[in-house]
């Protein structure tokens, strides 16, 4: 029988999401949602059920943190096209009164995984390929060397695999959820991932997941535990029907007994036998089996290992605006040096994507990134040169290198250390990796944001173990895909190396004004998810717009950085532009010399969530990308 409460829950995530599907004019622009607008909360994420996870802990008491944590577990059930329950998730928090922390649910490298390892393997492929006939096609030169084809990809340039066995790091989501609740949470682990069991036990799938079990079918069938899973009675689901994970859902409830049985104690030590039981017990134990004796390198002492840590969060300053993300282990610092680059535009006067406007934001973009490529790694492994890259004078002497009238074609990283605007011993880069066939490509990533009633803080990426993947035997668990971003280049800081962090696309956004809670936003899009993110932040500060106005905005994305994934690939000055940008404005750029690649109307590969907080009245607003299925809930 449903409490009051409970029916008061049901009628307000029934009543937001039905009005969120609408199409209403909103302010003076038209939106395809409306803003959604609460005092008590607002929660925004991939999937309607992974929002109402996080909701449905709100509305029993819980804070912006146990809600968060709820979607993330949902999500980890119901949304493996982008994210599931072995891969990773950064963190980004902001309590009351509170500093401003970073949860650092990114998992290492194997203790197996040296880059000799990855150099040797491409070798002995290279020599067992050109054993074959020169017209061979790819599956035959995979056949007659006896190599799995999915673990071909890369293997001759010595590239680490887009998916399989050999793909994985350390499992992250458990203990990142753990380490968040653990210090700034309130409710147990059984009450937040409740949902994510129920959702175990069975959801009606939807088409983008029955979509991508039938495209990626043909890679995940080569391991039995995937196919048993996705391909139930060896038929791909149809849409609609009830989903099941049992494998999954077992796990999950012994983690939950694992935290009651050691509850007995205190919430403290409850927490850490259910992050125990997964990472030292009995379901390390049997991924690290399966992964030994499956061609993997992951093992049970990798797991044993590895504990999320919490850490400090790389901070800038725009315009009075204080913006927080990851470190330097993430891309998300990028962000703040190409925000120190804009302050010196007047982007205001510029007008919203204007000629003027694109061309600005991408070439300080270029320069991002390329610092992003010659310095970011594992500070645990490599010295950044932290301070200088965020400060405000190496920003100035980088901005002398946009032209206004022209894009730049080269990857210009700069010298931060001797704080001179370009690296003078900087090679371009320059990969000839073959490609890697579409159905084994990065799938992407989910995002959840949340603020409570209090204005506490809450953003996150999840990301990594998506389909196809490995599914580590009787466990459920998806195994990840993330050692794909590190790299075999001996003089990159993301050189691979066993314990090491691959250096990540992941990037939650956090945003104070005058000391005050301010907005939380993050984000899928891979290499792309700050440039997203950017404009969208830039829509709200710059130009004045609402949260739905400024994720639905047409954008551009450049494609001038070597990619985070597959084949590492660097396309120089090539600028992707959604078509509902004026055909004016696109002919200014191509006399620009940007390189242009017209997407569809809504093409662009982010999609973004962003919620936003009236420190004065307390209203919480929030707003959800239509591009790729975003939802937002407010209460």
């Amino acid at each position: 029988m449903m409490t009051k409460r409970s029916l008061l829950c049901f009628f307000s995530i029934a009543t937001s999401l039905a009005v969120f599907g609408a199409t209403l004019r909103i302010s003076n622009a038209d939106t395809f949602r409306p803003v959604v607008r609460g005092r008590r909360g607002v929660v925004a994420g991939g999937h309607p059920l992974s929002v109402e996870a996080g909701m449905r802990i709100l509305q029993h008491g819980g804070n912006a943190v146990d809600a968060g944590v709820a979607t993330i577990l949902a999500a980890s059930v119901i949304e493996f096209s982008h994210f599931s329950f072995g891969g990773e998730v950064p963190i980004l928090i902001k309590l009351q009164n509170s500093y401003v922390a970073v949860v650092e649910g990114m998992g290492t490298a194997p203790a197996k995984a040296t880059r000799e390892f990855f150099v040797n393997r491409a070798r002995q492929a290279g020599a067992m390929t050109t054993a074959t006939a020169p017209d061979s096609s790819a599956t035959q030169r995979a056949a007659s060397a006896d190599v799995d084809m999915p673990s071909m990809p890369g293997a001759k340039s010595g590239m680490i695999p887009s998916t399989g066995p050999l793909a994985a790091t350390v499992p992250a989501v458990l203990d990142a959820c753990v380490t968040a609740l653990d210090h700034f949470g309130t409710k147990s682990l059984a009450e937040v991932m409740q949902p994510a069991i129920e959702l175990a036990d069975g959801f009606p799938i939807d088409e983008l997941r029955v979509q991508y079990i039938a495209t990626r079918a043909p890679i995940f069938s080569q391991w039995p535990d995937a196919k048993r899973i996705f391909l139930p009675n060896g038929q791909v689901p149809k849409v609609g029907d009830v989903f099941v994970q049992a494998d999954l859902a077992r796990t999950l409830r012994a983690i939950v007994s694992a935290e009651r049985r050691g509850a007995r104690t205190s919430r403290h030590a409850g927490l850490m036998a259910a992050r125990n039981y997964f990472y030292k017990g009995p379901v390390a134990k049997r991924i690290g089996d399966y992964m030994q004796t499956h061609g993997g390198l992951l093992a049970t002492s990798d797991l044993a290992g590895w504990h999320a840590k919490l850490g400090l969060p790389a901070k800038g300053e725009y315009r009075g605006y204080e913006i927080y993300k990851t470190g330097f282990w993430a891309q998300g610092p990028m962000m703040i040096e190409v925000l120190n680059l804009l302050e010196g535009y007047d982007l205001k006067k510029m007008g919203q994507n204007s000629p003027e406007y694109i061309h600005t934001v991408t070439e300080a973009l270029k320069l991002g990134f390329a610092d992003r490529d010659r310095f970011y790694g594992d500070p645990d492994f490599v010295k950044v040169p932290t301070q200088q890259l965020l400060s405000k004078d190496y920003a100035a002497m980088r901005r002398s290198l946009i032209d206004q009238q022209k894009a730049s074609l080269s990857q210009r990283p700069g010298d931060p250390t001797k704080m001179k605007p370009l690296l003078a011993s900087a090679a371009q880069i320059s990969y000839n990796a073959p490609p890697v066939p579409e159905i084994e490509k990065a799938n992407d990533t989910t995002c959840v944001n949340v603020i409570d009633k209090n204005g506490n803080l809450f953003s996150a990426t999840p990301s990594g173990a998506w389909l196809p993947a490995v599914v580590a035997g009787d466990t459920g668990v998806l195994m990840g895909q993330r050692l794909q971003s590190a790299l075999t280049d001996p003089n990159s800081p993301n050189v691979v190396a066993p314990g090491k962090r691959p250096r990540i696309t992941l990037t939650p956004t956090l945003v104070l004004k005058d000391g005050q809670p301010f907005m939380v936003l993050s984000t899928p899009g891979g290499d792309n998810q700050d440039q997203g993110l950017l404009q969208v932040m830039l829509n709200i500060i710059e130009f004045g717009m609402n949260p739905q106005e400024a994720v639905e905005a047409p954008r551009f994305d450049t494609q001038h950085y070597v990619s985070s994934f597959d084949n590492h690939e660097f396309l120089a000055g090539v600028l992707n532009v959604e078509s509902r940008i004026p055909a004016d404005v696109i002919s200014k750029l191509n006399a620009r010399g940007h390189k242009l690649k017209i997407q569809s109307a809504w093409g662009t590969g982010s999609s973004p969530t962003v919620i936003m907080y009236d420190a004065k009245s307390g209203v919480i607003s929030g707003g959800a990308d239509p591009r790729r299925g975003r939802y937002a809930v407010a209460w």
